[in-house]
């Protein structure tokens, strides 16, 4: 007998994705609790021998933006869909997902059959995600489709919930990543006149405004007002209709930022991330994915400076990566994930040492029909070439 949690509940919204956790798994083993009192300095070597013990039967994944103290135990580190299919690739019997909900989600859709997805910690969330509810988006296709026939192909970033993935697979569209986000928009041009863009308003914009797109062909869609806030006719004049929806993180970016480093260090480039918003973007020197910002950095001359736009575990990896260029945050202020931020080692040791005693606890496990529509929308994105 197995119980259903709804991940929904413990992230505040609804999922399509249950957590099963077997009626056996009860009890002390599996109590999160009690690792809480485990110290500190015994940690490192409780994970590393349980996950000798587990060996090839585990395989764990660390999101670039993870905190170091857990992403040091990473067999991959890397972007979601990416990590996604390094795991899928393996031989491991369990994925344990080090990010957040909605990575741990596409880790299912694209899982073999013998594996099992683990999110350490239920509540580590994305804001962004969660600002395209299904419901708002079935909503939104209702109401697109009664001012007659738009042809609006959605796409949807990859930060986003399987339910939104499998929308966009069942009414024709495809997901984008922030590196293909412009071919997959020539894509969908290519079969429809409209493109309804998920969730992140900032991504979407730039990248048309970079495919040559007037920003007065943009409307804004308010998930919490009629028509998305938009009249009839601003719709029908639109060719790409944006989410209202962001990054906690990259929202915080701001111009007076640039403005700032540009001043108190002459020279010094600033790179940011697409997630950004639209004037950020456009007064950067180099706007990129989070995998283009590594390459840059990595490419860079010795002795250059650099200003980051992206989470700041990131930026202090690429900081201690690269001791001979300057990397520093373009906000002075800490730009963290703060929902990936609540995995810690206490979390990791507490998964791993549960399935060395055969328990698996934190399942992720998305639905047959969600999985296979946000298949269909993944697969279309990777048969581009």
């Amino acid at each position: 007998m197995s119980t259903l949690i709804d991940i929904g509940k413990l992230v505040g919204k609804p999922q399509p994705a249950t957590v099963l956790v077997p009626e056996k798994e009860k009890g002390v083993g599996c109590d999160f609790d009690s690792y809480l009192l485990v110290p500190d300095s015994s940690l490192d070597a409780r994970i590393t021998a349980a996950k000798a013990r587990l060996g090839s039967d585990v395989v764990i994944l660390g999101h670039h933006y993870q905190r170091d103290e857990v992403v040091k135990f990473a067999d991959f580190r890397g972007d979601s869909l990416q990590l996604s299919q390094q795991a899928a690739n393996s031989s491991a019997k369990y994925i344990v997902f080090c990010g957040v909900h909605f990575m741990a989600e596409s880790a299912d859709v694209v899982r073999q059959p013998h594996q099992q997805v683990i999110l350490p910690d239920l509540s580590a969330g994305c804001s962004m995600a969660d600002m395209a509810d299904i419901g708002q988006v079935e909503t939104c296709w209702a109401e697109l489709a009664s001012l007659g026939d738009l042809r609006v192909v959605p796409v949807t970033y990859m930060n986003s919930t399987a339910a939104i993935k499998a929308f966009t697979g069942e009414h024709g569209g495809a997901v984008v990543t922030s590196s293909n986000a412009a071919k997959v928009m020539e894509w969908s041009f290519q079969r429809g006149e409209r493109v309804l863009f998920l969730p992140d308003e900032h991504l979407g914009r730039n990248t048309a405004f970079q495919m040559g797109i007037p920003l007065d062909r943009m409307v804004v869609w308010d998930p919490h007002l009629e028509m998305g806030g938009n009249t009839p006719e601003a719709l029908r004049n639109a060719r790409v209709i944006l989410w209202k929806g962001y990054c906690s993180v990259h929202q915080r970016f701001l111009p007076e930022h640039i403005e700032k480093v540009r001043k108190e260090n002459p020279g010094m480039k600033v790179i940011v991330h697409p997630e950004c918003r639209f004037e950020v973007v456009q007064a950067a020197d180099v706007v990129g994915s989070t995998d283009r910002i590594l390459r840059t950095i990595s490419a860079a001359e010795p002795g250059s400076a650099w200003a980051v736009g992206t989470e700041i575990h990131l930026v202090n990896r690429l900081a201690k990566m690269f001791p001979d260029r300057t990397v520093i945050s373009l906000d002075p202020h800490v730009c963290v994930c703060t929902t990936m931020f609540r995995i810690t080692p206490h979390h990791l040791l507490w998964v791993l040492e549960n399935l060395g005693e055969g328990r698996v606890v934190n399942r992720i496990a998305v639905d047959d029909k969600t999985r296979g529509w946000a298949k269909v929308a993944l697969d279309r994105m990777l048969s581009l070439k």
